[in-house]
């Protein structure tokens, strides 16, 4: 099981540690096409877009993470997506040559959440202190 991230949950952040610190098999620096912007509750959201986000792509063992993650990012899949903070979707990644690497799962949000948010674009697609090793 696959997920991107690219922001708390990256290696080195500080959710890596609780949610994924072993039980991930694999981390590869990845891209996906979108949008990052810096929240003033000091973390990122992405929007899908044209853009390039910069983070790693995380391989499970076990797909069960999942509901933890879900838990952290305050998605609950029967819940109208107004009602959550991000948007759990499968969207395409690529390696750092833009060669597609397949779908995994990644945690969106909608334009509205990112305004209600105090959204400050970074064109550079990049969040936090470590991108890639």
């Amino acid at each position: 099981m696959k997920v991107f991230v690219y922001g708390t949950l990256k290696p080195g952040e500080c959710n890596y540690h609780r949610y994924c610190e072993g039980k991930v098999i694999a981390a590869c620096p990845t891209i996906a096409r979108g949008q990052l912007f810096a929240l003033s509750a000091g973390y990122p959201g992405m929007i899908s877009g044209q853009g390039t986000v910069y983070g790693f792509l995380l391989s499970f063992a076990d797909s069960a993470v999942l509901a933890d993650l879900d838990r952290l990012e305050d998605y609950h899949p029967q819940r109208e997506p107004a009602q959550n903070e991000y948007q759990r979707q499968e969207i395409e990644i690529f390696d750092r040559n833009l060669k597609s690497l397949g779908t995994a799962w990644a945690y969106l949000m909608t334009v509205d959440r990112i305004r209600s948010l105090g959204g400050i674009w970074l064109p550079d697609g990049t969040w936090g202190n470590r991108f890639f090793a």
